[in-house]
């Protein structure tokens, strides 16, 4: 339990100070990516992204075969709290979605998320994954998040390498 500044007890801790914000990323080889909190008006950039993506890298990240994203399920992805619910994205110098990193905050243990990350297939291999997931920790921390987990098939060897 925390103690806000009215002396009242929550589960969570209090939202911190520091907001998500926009981060240039180099990634190791070179290219530039902006990494943001996702907003509702991604919804678009984030189907095309989708749509991009090949089959295997759907069935990677959705743990079944999707072939589109509808309009609940974008509310859900881009319509987040920033807080127990985080979504980061990174966009590339041309204004294309190449990647996502989400984490979803445990209702059973405030410290614990389940976290994600996606990249467009044309990205994959270049360190964006380990980007996001570097600063979607830091922004679990910012919120009491201590620890990941993380739901993936055993054959996904990059993001068991990544995680």
């Amino acid at each position: 339990m925390h103690e806000d500044s009215l002396g009242r007890h929550s589960p969570h801790p209090r939202a911190s100070a520091t907001r998500p914000r926009e981060i240039a990323v180099v990634l190791r080889d070179g290219s530039h990516v902006t990494v943001r909190p996702i907003r509702p008006d991604d919804a678009e950039s984030l189907r095309a992204g989708f749509e991009r993506l090949s089959e295997e890298s759907r069935y990677r990240r959705f743990l079944s075969p999707i072939s589109h994203l509808t309009k609940p399920m974008l509310r859900y992805l881009t319509e987040v709290d920033h807080r127990d619910h985080e979504a980061l994205v990174a966009v590339g110098a041309d204004g294309t979605l190449v990647g996502v990193a989400r984490s979803v905050r445990s209702r059973g243990d405030p410290q614990v998320a389940e976290a994600a990350v996606t990249v467009a297939d044309d990205w994959q291999g270049h360190g964006m994954g380990t980007a996001l997931l570097g600063i979607l920790a830091d922004r679990a921390r910012e919120e009491g998040i201590h620890r990941f987990t993380a739901l993936m098939l055993a054959t996904n060897r990059e993001m068991f390498e990544l995680f």
